[in-house]
C-alpha cells in the first residue's frame, strides 16, 4: 500500500529509553537534596569560624584599650613628677636667697662691729661643695666678706684653682675649665667681684656647677683673690674639708 512504512520494533531499546528518563527526573530533586545537605554541613563550620575571630578582634580592642589606659596613667605621673621636681627647684632657689640676703645683714653687722685690733679688708669665707647624683658633677659656692666700716665698695678678681692627680700625675685645673657647658659657666679664668660686706659666687647665693675630668682625683682648692693695691689674698681649702 501506498503511505505504508514498516520499522522494525525493539522492545529491548524502548524500556532503555524509558528507564533512562526515569532516571533523568529521578536525579534533579537528588541534586538539589545533595546540594542542600552540603550546605548545611559547611556553614555552621564558617559561622563557627566568623564567631572565634570576632571574639579575638573583641579581646585585642580590650587589650589596645588597657594599654592606653596605662599610658595615660604613666604620662600623668611623669607630668606630676616634673612639676614637683620644677616646685623643688623654685623653692631651693628662693630659700638660697633668703639665706644669701641673711648673710649679708650679718656680714654687715660684723663688719661694722668688729674690733679695731682686727686687720680690715678682704676675707675669703668659704667654699663649699656639695655632691650631685651625677658622679664627677659638683655644686659649689663661694663667700667672700670683708672686716671694717669703710662703706666704700671693694673691688678685685678672683682666681680658683682646684688640685688634684690624673694619671698618676700632679694637675692643676681653673675653675673656670670646669663651669664650660654647664648652667653659671665662667667666662674668663678670673671673677671680678665688688661690694661693700658681703659677696657670693655665683650671685643671689645660689650654688654653680662644675664637672670633673674623668680620672681627676681632687685633693684641694686654692681661692687667690688680688685687691689693687693691697696684697693678694690666697686661702686652701681641703677637697669637701676646710683647711
Amino acid at each position: 500500500m501506498a503511505g505504508w512504512e514498516v520499522r522494525p520494533s525493539d522492545p529491548g531499546r524502548d524500556r532503555r529509553r524509558r528507564l533512562l528518563s526515569v532516571l533523568l527526573v529521578l536525579c534533579i530533586p537528588l541534586a538539589f537534596y545533595a546540594g542542600s545537605l552540603w550546605q548545611q554541613r559547611t556553614q555552621p563550620v564558617s559561622v563557627a569560624g566568623q564567631s572565634v575571630a570576632a571574639q579575638r578582634n573583641v579581646q585585642l580592642l580590650r587589650e589596645v584599650e588597657e594599654l592606653n589606659q596605662r599610658v595615660a596613667v604613666l604620662s600623668s605621673a611623669e607630668k606630676v613628677s616634673q612639676q614637683a621636681n620644677e616646685q623643688s627647684r623654685l623653692s631651693i632657689k628662693l630659700l638660697e636667697e633668703q639665706i644669701y640676703t641673711q648673710q649679708q645683714d650679718l656680714a654687715s653687722y660684723k663688719g661694722v662691729l668688729a674690733p679695731d685690733s682686727r686687720r680690715e679688708g678682704l676675707r675669703i669665707k668659704t667654699f663649699e661643695l656639695q655632691a650631685t647624683e651625677r658622679p664627677e658633677h659638683f655644686r659649689y659656692k663661694i663667700l667672700l666678706s670683708r672686716v671694717g666700716k669703710s662703706e666704700k665698695p671693694l673691688e678685685g678678681h678672683l682666681q680658683v684653682l682646684i688640685a688634684g692627680k690624673q694619671a698618676g700625675q700632679d694637675v692643676t685645673l681653673e675653675l673656670a675649665a670646669l663651669t664650660a657647658g654647664l648652667p653659671d659657666a665662667l667666662a674668663e679664668q678670673s671673677v671680678a667681684f665688688a661690694f661693700k660686706h658681703f659677696q657670693a659666687i655665683p650671685e643671689a647665693g645660689r650654688f654653680a656647677e662644675l664637672a670633673l675630668p674623668e680620672g681627676f682625683v681632687p685633693r684641694e682648692i686654692k681661692v687667690r683673690a688680688e685687691v689693687q693695691g693691697e696684697k693678694p689674698l690666697l686661702r686652701t681649702f681641703k677637697w669637701n674639708q676646710e683647711e
